[in-house]
């Protein structure tokens, strides 16, 4: 756990290593400091900082390209910070053309995440999962892939290649272009958004030989909610499940509520929360306290 005076041990290696491993490495999204830390306790050996709940969390308002690079950059920070395990960061389009993605990498690359990725949808970008998307040509994102590798300083950081063309030129394009992303130096590819079993196996099949390959399990969204073991048995790297904990904190939330508005106090719903001293250690007081006593005068 992200204790104060913690020292993450090699993240970006660590994650490197867990992508390695037999079977596919699952990342459950978080979208805060908090949400971050309910997933390392969970037990999971990585954490997802998804841009969709990101903007839902920030600004609350849907992934349509609202928020600036400064934002999701400062949002990643904190939940670097949260946690031991290493942090996989969503960069959207890098905020611009080949010179703002150096940028994005480098500021991403201080806030200590250990993977990102970069997707090729015109800015303002929307959610892999809605419509109306449109990409850039495959030379200028390969630019951008190329931009990032330069920027890098750590060769360990993770770079994700994600295309979002499948929606917009066909499956065939997509794996194209997901080729040409790999040429061009990314680490770990992400066709976004197949809307078939059939299409998953495809993407698979002629790409996992490429590169590690990342599924996006979106929570309600186009793609066909497969079976992890089917996921491992075609070859996926990395599972995302972007939106899980977002829609279960909103689902928890509006529950609470529905009670206070009804009956005017929330005593009831008590049973369900944890208590405020469960909840203050969960979030690290008794390591304050144990700080309070090593630093006293």
């Amino acid at each position: 756990m992200g204790d104060l005076l913690s020292r993450p041990n090699a993240p970006r290696a660590r994650l490197r290593e867990l992508l390695a491993a037999p079977g596919p490495l699952v990342a459950p999204g978080a979208y805060d400091a908090l949400s971050a830390r309910l997933v390392e306790q969970a037990g999971f050996d990585v954490v997802y900082m998804t841009g969709f709940g990101t903007t839902a969390s920030l600004a609350g308002r849907p992934d349509v390209g609202l928020l600036s690079g400064t934002e999701m950059v400062d949002n990643a920070r904190r939940i670097v910070a949260a946690v031991d395990v290493p942090v996989i960061a969503d960069a959207d389009t890098g905020y611009g053309n080949a010179i703002n993605v150096v940028r994005t990498v480098q500021l991403y690359e201080q806030a200590g995440v250990a993977g990102l990725h970069l997707e090729d949808q015109v800015m303002p970008k929307k959610c892999g999962h809605m419509s109306g998307k449109a990409v850039i040509g495959v030379e200028e994102m390969a630019g951008k892939i190329r931009a990032a590798v330069a920027a890098r300083r750590d060769p360990d950081l993770l770079l994700i290649a994600r295309t979002d063309a499948a929606a917009v030129e066909g499956l065939d394009a997509a794996i194209a272009r997901a080729r040409a992303y790999a040429d061009a130096g990314a680490d770990v590819l992400f066709v976004e958004a197949p809307t078939s079993e059939d299409d998953i196996a495809r993407v698979a099949a002629e790409l996992r030989d490429v590169a590690p390959l990342v599924f996006n399990w979106a929570e309600g969204g186009r793609t066909p909610p497969i079976p992890l073991d089917r996921i491992a048995e075609l070859g996926f790297s990395l599972v995302l499940y972007p939106i899980g904990t977002l829609l279960a904190a909103t689902a928890g939330i509006r529950s609470f509520l529905e009670t206070l508005r009804a009956e005017g106090t929330p005593t009831s719903a008590l049973p369900g929360l944890p208590t405020f001293e469960g909840f203050t250690d969960l979030i690290g007081l008794p390591e304050v306290h144990d700080l309070e006593q090593r630093f006293a005068p």
